[in-house]
Formats: structure tokens, C-alpha cells, sequence
């Protein structure tokens, strides 16, 4: 993997070159009491030093609300106008580890039975800069997810790791994408040596320490599979509201409805996010709603996230990120179902 050293002002220098020269640049910027990744027009926007932003950065490329098509009603047809699919150049800059992994994670769901266009012809033009952590929470649980806050390989194109001098970031490169990044601007990147390459691994060590909560999921898809109907769906599922908040924070949720908005002369069909822990996911045409009471809604959240994910494309559907957890209105904690779920496992209930 290709390594070398940036410094903080020449980072600077990187994110105002990239948007002198035109691309979209995204970087968590501080918003009230919160971080959120927008798009900056000067590098002095962005914040490097926080924690977590409020939302993953995923609608940069699974946009909230997108136009699929748009259609204009004609004597005896319906004409259907493709929308533009020329997306701009983007390189979102501080995401953690956990963010950078969910692309990677759905790139098999969105090229399933049929490859969404929209989803990869934005992720071609997308690169992404992560940054280890330098602080987390007990809601963090990402190494149990097989994932770690020093991660440069699980879905970044650059990876930085601030060194302990403070003012220098170790730089890797595990993609092509990365790659061009650093031969764009090469005199902003310095050769690194052998002393930063450990200074990098101390750091790195320093991320992992961080992470205090430690889950042992080895049986829990197991216990999943013979457990969908149990006592655990209802009491812990209890207090949950169905608001989709969980969903809408997620780095890997993806659930999203067709919704035509129709004029007299046309419209416009979009694809929104939604959600299968609210009411209305399910509900059918006719009335009827197979998940018609909540602990079943949840129960899916759960089933598909760590087994029915797991059975189709090999991956856990969770990044271990906690945002569900710190986001929850009634704090309902993924982890502690999680723990629950392994309990039971382990003690074969």
C-alpha cells in the first residue's frame, strides 16, 4: 500500500484545490451542536477534530429523495424523460472507519438481481477520505463487527492518521482512486520513513483502545435462525416507537419506497428513503400487513442486519457505528439486544 506524509496545512491546500478545479467537495462541518457532512467552499469549513457526524454520508451517494424519471401526459401515451445521469466528482473528506466500510457493504445489494446505475455511477465518481478516530463512546462497537477505528482498507480510497506531533496526518493509499488523489498533487505529499510508519502504528494501537465495548456475536446469526419466533422480540422491542430514526442515521441502511408526484400535465417518480421498523412499510394494498405489531418490525431490523445480510452476500449489515443507539428517543441500544441475543445463545434459551 502506498504511504506517505500530509501535513495539516497542506490538507488545506488539498481540499481547495480540489474545489478550485471543480469537484464536489464534502467535509464535516459544524452545524449548531453537531457535525454534518455537507458539501464546503473553503477548506476553513471543515472540522477534523470531532467525533462522530450527526448522519452517516451515504445520501452522497443514496441520496435522501432522488428523481428517477420524470413523464408528461400526452394525447394517447404517457413520454418518459430520462433524468441527468452526469453526476459530478466528490471526495468526502473525515469520515471514520465505520462510514467508510458501508459502501462496500451494499455495493453487492445495489448490483443484486439488477445493477442501479444511479448507486454506481455515483460511487465511480466518489472517493473518500477517512480518518482514524480519535475518540468513541460505549455505543462504538465496530471491532466486534470485524471492523477497527484505524482502518484504512475496509472501503477508504486515502486513509489519515493524525501523528502524535499533531500537525501531521500518515497517509494511505489502499486504491486507485487514492492513488490519483496523491499523484494530482504531489508536492502537498511527503515521502514517509520508517519512524512515521511506527509513529502510525502507535496511533493506530491508541484507536483500538478506545473501543470499550466488546460483543462476541460468533453464534448470535445461529441463535437468529432457529429464534423468529421468542419471548426476547417482545420485551426488548417494547419501547420502540417505529419513528425510522435508526434507519435514517445508518451507514448501511437502505430501504426506499417509489413515490410518483403528480401534476395534471406529469410528474416526477423519486426514490425515498423509508424504512422497515415503520408501520407502513409492510402494508398492503389490500390492508393487510404482515408486520402489523411492532416487535416485528424490529425483529426484521435485527434478522437483517445479522443473518438474512449475512445468507445472501456475506457480510454483516452493521458497521458497528452506535448512531442508532445515541440517536434512539427512547434509548433502545443495538449492542444490548446484541448482548441479550448472545446470552441467550450461549446459554441455549
Amino acid at each position: 500500500m502506498e504511504t506517505k506524509i500530509i501535513n495539516k496545512q497542506d490538507l488545506a491546500k488539498l481540499i481547495d484545490g480540489l474545489i478550485s478545479a471543480g469537484a464536489r467537495t464534502v467535509a464535516p462541518v459544524k452545524v449548531g451542536q453537531m457535525h454534518l457532512f455537507q458539501e464546503v467552499r473553503s477548506p476553513a469549513e471543515a472540522v477534523f477534530d470531532y467525533f462522530l457526524a450527526r448522519r452517516s454520508p451515504k445520501e452522497f451517494l443514496f441520496p435522501q429523495t432522488e428523481p428517477i424519471f420524470s413523464y408528461t401526459r400526452q394525447k394517447d401515451s404517457v413520454k418518459i424523460h430520462p433524468v441527468d445521469m452526469a453526476f459530478p466528482r466528490t471526495v468526502v473528506f473525515g469520515l471514520r472507519p465505520c462510514d467508510a466500510a458501508g459502501p462496500g457493504i451494499l455495493d453487492a445489494l445495489f448490483a443484486w438481481d439488477y445493477e442501479d446505475k444511479f448507486w454506481f455511477n455515483r460511487r465511480e465518481q466518489t472517493a473518500f477520505v477517512s480518518m482514524t478516530c480519535a475518540q468513541a463512546d460505549h455505543a462504538c462497537f465496530c471491532s466486534s463487527v470485524g471492523l477497527s477505528p484505524d482502518a484504512a482498507d475496509t472501503g477508504a480510497d486515502l486513509h489519515l492518521t493524525l501523528l502524535d506531533d499533531g500537525q501531521r496526518y500518515f497517509v494511505e493509499a489502499p486504491t486507485g482512486k487514492g492513488k490519483k488523489l496523491v499523484s494530482e498533487f504531489p508536492s502537498l505529499f511527503k515521502p514517509a520513513t520508517d519512524s512515521d510508519a511506527a509513529a502510525r502504528g502507535s496511533a493506530g494501537e491508541k484507536a483500538k483502545g478506545l473501543i470499550t465495548r466488546k460483543l462476541d456475536l460468533s453464534n448470535v446469526k445461529q441463535w437468529l435462525g432457529s429464534h423468529f419466533t421468542d419471548e426476547l422480540w417482545e420485551r426488548l422491542s417494547a419501547k420502540c416507537i417505529g419513528c425510522g430514526a435508526c434507519a435514517f442515521e445508518c451507514p448501511t441502511c437502505h430501504c426506499f419506497d417509489f413515490q410518483d408526484e403528480a401534476t395534471p400535465e406529469g410528474g416526477v417518480r423519486c426514490k425515498n428513503w423509508d424504512s422497515c421498523c415503520i408501520d407502513n412499510f409492510t402494508l398492503h394494498a389490500s390492508g393487510h400487513n404482515p408486520r402489523n405489531i411492532q416487535h416485528k418490525r424490529y425483529r426484521q431490523r435485527i434478522m437483517h442486519k445479522f443473518k438474512y445480510y449475512i445468507d445472501k452476500f456475506g457480510k454483516t449489515l452493521c458497521t458497528g457505528c452506535g448512531r442508532c443507539s445515541r440517536q434512539c428517543p427512547v434509548t433502545l441500544d443495538i449492542a444490548e439486544v446484541l448482548e441479550n441475543i448472545a446470552a441467550k445463545a450461549a446459554s441455549g434459551s
